[in-house]
C-alpha cells in the first residue's frame, strides 16, 4: 500500500513527467528546416544513433548507473523514512540532470543539486551538495546481434555546496567501474566505485558503492528489475560501516512521442537489509525508500 505522504506527490511527479514529455529539445519544425542550427543537431543525432546502435539496449536501472551511453534528461524523487522513526526526508531531483552523447565513445552527465526536505527529528530543508559532471567513456560494447555485452570506466567530481546543515564539507573524486551482459531478455549491469574525498579524510572516508541490477524485458515496454544498492566506508566516521538495500522496481519504456525522444518512467521501493550500527552517524542513513524516476531521451 502506498503511504499517504506519497500519494501526495505522485500527482506532482507525473505533472512533471508530463511536461517533460512535451517539451523535446528538438521540434518538428526545426527537423524540416535546412539552417545551419538544423545541420549541427542533424550530425550530433548521427553520432548519437551511431553509439547507441553499437551497444546493448537495455533501459538504464533506478538506482544503478547504466554502463551505457545515454542522452536524455533525468528527474528523480526519493522519499526515504528514516531509522528508528526518526522522521522522513524527500528528495528532489536526486542528483540526476541533463545526459548527453559528445561522441560515439563518451557520455557527459550534467547533475542538479538535489533539494531535501526533512521532518520528524531535527527539521532541515535546503539544496545538498552537487554531485557535479560525470563523465562516461565506453570501453568496449557489442549490440545484442554481435554478444550483448558493454564494459565502461566513469569520473565524477562533486563539490560541497549544499546547505551548512547537509553538506559533507568536502570535494569527492568517485572512479568507478562498469559492465554489463545480456542473455537474450535478461541482462545484468554492475558498478564498483571508490569515492575518495579531497581534503579531511579523517572524518569522510572512503566509501566503496556497488551495485548490480537484474532485469527481464517483457513484452515492448514493461522492464522488471531488483537491484542490490551496497555502501562500504573504510576510514572516517562510519569507517568499517556497510548499507545494503535490495531495490525490486518496474520501469515502464521507451513510450515513442514523437521522432527522435522517448519516454521512460519508473518506480521502486528500497529496503535495508543491512545490520543498523550506531553510535555516531546512523547507518544505513534511511531504513527504506520510495524511488520514482522520469526521463525523456533526445
Amino acid at each position: 500500500m502506498v503511504p499517504p505522504k506519497l500519494r501526495r506527490h505522485i500527482p506532482l511527479f507525473f505533472i512533471f513527467a508530463a511536461i517533460a514529455a512535451t517539451s523535446s529539445p528538438v521540434s518538428a519544425q526545426s527537423e524540416t528546416s535546412a539552417d545551419p542550427f538544423t545541420t549541427v543537431v542533424d550530425a550530433w543525432t548521427a553520432t548519437v544513433q551511431a553509439a547507441q546502435a553499437s551497444q546493448p539496449s537495455w533501459i538504464t536501472p533506478l538506482a544503478t548507473t547504466t554502463p551505457r551511453l545515454e542522452q536524455e534528461f533525468r528527474y528523480d524523487q526519493d522519499f526515504e523514512t528514516l531509522i528508528k522513526g526518526k522522521g522522513a526526508i524527500d528528495v528532489y531531483g536526486g542528483g540526476k540532470g541533463i545526459e548527453i552523447i559528445p561522441t560515439e565513445q563518451t557520455e557527459v552527465i550534467i547533475t542538479m543539486p538535489p533539494y531535501q526536505v526533512r521532518t520528524g527529528t531535527e527539521p532541515s530543508s535546503g539544496l545538498n551538495d552537487w554531485p557535479g559532471i560525470l563523465v562516461k567513456y565506453r570501453i568496449i560494447s557489442r549490440n545484442a546481434k554481435s554478444g550483448d555485452y558493454i564494459v565502461s570506466v566513469f569520473a565524477q567530481y562533486g563539490l560541497p555546496t549544499g546547505a551548512l546543515v547537509l553538506t559533507n564539507h568536502n570535494d569527492v573524486f568517485t572512479p568507478t567501474l562498469a559492465a554489463g551482459k545480456g542473455f537474450g531478455d535478461f541482462d545484468i549491469q554492475a558498478t564498483i566505485g571508490n569515492g575518495i574525498p579531497i581534503h579531511d579524510n579523517s572524518k569522510s572516508g572512503r566509501s566503496i558503492p556497488t551495485n548490480i541490477t537484474a532485469q527481464y524485458h517483457i513484452s515492448r515496454l514493461l522492464w522488471p528489475e531488483i537491484e542490490m544498492n551496497r555502501t562500504d566506508w573504510i576510514g572516517g566516521q562510519r569507517g568499517a560501516r556497510t548499507q545494503t538495500y535490495i531495490t525490486p522496481g518496474l520501469i515502464v519504456g521507451r513510450i515513442v512521442l514523437d521522432k527522435r525522444s522517448k519516454l521512460i518512467i519508473g518506480a521502486g521501493y528500497q529496503t535495508a537489509v543491512s545490520r543498523v550500527y550506531g553510535p555516531g552517524p546512523v547507518t544505513p542513513t534511511f531504513n527504506h525508500n520510495w524511488l520514482l524516476s522520469a526521463r525523456v531521451t533526445f
